[in-house]
């Protein structure tokens, strides 16, 4: 894991840095905003940032937004300043760390981000012989397309093919081709230099550049832009790229991953996908199974969760019911891994007496959950005639009393960032609606 550390190296978060080093990370440090984000801007990237919140977490957190750099922040401060606390996380920082620092504490932080929560938790044929493939072709120089549903692992078998490649020690860089918009793309994967555009306040360093010598990821392929695939076939064929506003060509060394949940061959027929560029990816293809096609995983997975969750959670050890292990293995599972590991940690949230039963498993389309009038929220017929609002807005909110008004927690289950969950319970606020406050067991009251 690389982590940036942004804050004068002589206080407490000197101490935090040595605990990041024994735990494996790859640490470096700047000691302002500004030299910390030219050396994001240089191509030396971060999987994690610490930031003393002494300083501007506000500035670096939009500076980071607006420059489409995608790193979580964690503030850094002194224990007992829960007001300067409070100021961070609402400036946009994920978590908080009290210093002097606690080593568990910083130990799970770092977990959450490390190679180890990447890891693939499999028991089915089918995803075996995936992996075995994967693992077969690792090794090579070969370009690799894998495709597949959404939610069932694509970007975790393209970190197992760079983990076992004689590139694991470079960098891995993740590229979701989906979530930028087309005219953003180009600038980054290829970068521009200061003054190239309107807001180029500075040069800054492309994905390419940035994983020379590893693996470039480009998730959900599918999606980008004719007009940038032509220049996406020339950066690979011919092993250089050129940063907007740049006046030379630059050489890159980068092995290609490409994911898809659509059909490519289909893509291509259609028109919406070049295929020079189709068979330039597609040297090696690997599917990654529906799992409803691989039922042999859902019972090592549901375990694998539940003990994440707990953890994570401070549960202690949490025990999951036959009856509700065969209710989990009996479901369609429409939404693949990520559904199954969002419905373990609302199970693991909602279990008694350390035990998760069939009511704390919830499933699309079953009858076992309730609404605040009392009906079932989860079935049809409970829904029709509500606005689609108010159906959200209770959601959310019995979701975060679920989780006692823990706001991240309740984020993770309803799949959403926790910048839209705050901007949701803060509309719900000003409507007048009653929120969970955190820690408040789950009890509602005006926040």
């Amino acid at each position: 894991m690389r982590l940036l550390i942004i804050g004068p190296m002589s206080g407490q978060i000197g101490a935090a840095s040595k605990i990041a080093v024994a735990r494996g990370a790859q640490v470096t440090q700047s000691d302002t905003i500004e030299t910390g984000l030219d050396a994001l801007r240089g191509g030396r990237g971060a999987d994690l940032i610490m930031v003393d919140v002494s300083l501007d977490v506000g500035l670096l957190v939009v500076s980071l937004k607006n420059e489409r750099i995608n790193v979580p922040v964690i503030g850094c401060g002194i224990a007992n300043d829960a007001e300067t606390a409070v100021r961070a996380i609402k400036a946009g920082a994920q978590e908080y760390i009290p210093l002097p620092p606690n080593e568990q504490l910083i130990s799970a932080v770092f977990e959450a981000v490390s190679e180890e929560s990447h890891r693939i938790v499999h028991g089915d044929p089918a995803m075996a012989r995936a992996l075995k493939l994967a693992e077969q072709v690792a090794g090579s120089i070969a370009s690799i397309l894998v495709v597949g549903d959404s939610g069932t692992g694509k970007e975790l078998m393209a970190r197992f093919i760079h983990q076992r490649s004689p590139r694991r020690n470079a960098p891995f860089i993740a590229v979701n081709c989906a979530a930028i918009p087309e005219n953003l793309l180009e600038s980054e994967l290829f970068g521009y230099e200061k003054g190239a555009f309107t807001g180029a306040v500075a040069r800054r360093i492309g994905k390419f550049e940035e994983a020379t010598g590893g693996t470039l990821l480009l998730d959900e392929i599918s999606e980008m832009d004719l007009k940038l695939q032509s220049k996406l076939l020339r950066a690979i064929q011919e092993k250089e790229i050129d940063r907007i506003g740049g006046k030379r060509p630059i050489p890159v060394d980068v092995r290609i991953v490409a994911t898809s949940n659509r059909n490519m061959e289909d893509e291509v027929a259609a028109r919406r996908f070049r295929e020079d560029l189709y068979y330039r990816l597609n040297v090696v293809m690997i599917e990654v199974p529906k799992l409803a096609h691989r039922p042999g995983d859902i019972e090592p997975l549901s375990r694998h969760f539940v003990e994440k969750f707990a953890e994570a959670n401070d549960m202690g050890t949490i025990a999951l019911a036959p009856e509700s292990l065969q209710l989990l293995k009996s479901y369609a599972w429409p939404g693949n891994v990520r559904e199954l590991e969002n419905t373990i940690h609302r199970g693991v949230l909602l279990s008694t007496d350390g035990v998760i039963r069939p009511d704390a498993i919830r499933l699309q389309g079953q009858r076992n959950g309730s609404a605040s009038d009392g009906s079932a929220l989860g079935t049809p017929a409970a829904l029709v005639g509500r606005a689609l609002a108010d159906v959200e807005r209770d959601l959310i909110i019995d979701t975060l009393g679920h989780t006692f008004g823990n706001r991240t927690h309740a984020a993770t289950i309803l799949g959403i960032s926790i910048r839209t969950l705050r901007n949701k319970l803060k509309q719900y606020n000003d409507e007048g609606f009653s929120v969970p406050v955190p820690g408040d067991g789950g009890s509602r009251a005006n926040a």
